[in-house]
């Protein structure tokens, strides 16, 4: 019997918290149906398959993320904005593991879902005017948009999973990590020549 009140944001909803409990791959219909105390067969009212699922959980956590990181951006320039917007990404991996790995999973998402969720698109605005704060321009902008995307999905990558065994606490690490990123955005290298028209 299904419960009264189900929705595809009560089913997506239901999904993201399975993943922050048991990880991101575990999710499925069936698990998610009987979280919510209902068939299997109620759910494909709401969301046609699990790779619809997976995705809107996926976009639900990048309206999340992004909202946190602009929460903590807001007001801030310079090492101030960078250091807020790794602390808030850091805070969010480390909160909600299953929804960030599903943020990460290179999924194929319905584009009009995308297209409704402004998550994705604030993320990349976000980051755009934390490295404008530095004056940067293209192509520089997407060297270093994925500069900070590769460190700091590396670093939570490797904390959540154990990979730093070292007895060096992990945040005197990433506090250092902030400091060697903040200097070299200060002094980002000239492009060489013929990177203008290399933008993908």
């Amino acid at each position: 019997m299904a419960r009264a009140g189900l929705t595809a944001e009560r089913v997506t909803r239901a999904g993201a918290e399975l993943a922050d409990e048991a990880g991101f791959e575990q999710v499925t219909m069936a698990r998610v149906a009987r979280r919510l105390g209902v068939k299997d067969a109620s759910l494909y009212t709401h969301v046609r398959n699990l790779e619809e699922l997976r995705g809107r959980i996926a976009l639900l956590a990048a309206d999340e993320k992004t909202l946190r990181i602009a929460e903590a951006t807001a007001g801030r320039a310079g090492k101030d904005a960078l250091a807020a917007f790794a602390g808030a990404w850091r805070e969010y991996a480390h909160e909600h593991p299953g929804r960030y790995a599903a943020t990460q999973a290179g999924l194929r998402i319905d584009p009009e879902l995308a297209a409704r969720a402004p998550g994705p698109r604030r993320a990349v605005e976000l980051t755009y005017g934390v490295l404008r704060g530095y004056g940067l321009a293209e192509p520089d902008l997407t060297d270093a948009v994925r500069l900070l995307r590769s460190t700091f999905h590396g670093f939570v990558a490797l904390e959540a999973t154990g990979g730093f065994a070292h007895e060096r606490a992990p945040q005197r690490s990433w506090d250092r990590v902030l400091d060697a990123l903040h200097s070299l955005l200060e002094r980002w290298p000239a492009a060489g020549e013929g990177d203008e028209g290399d933008l993908v």
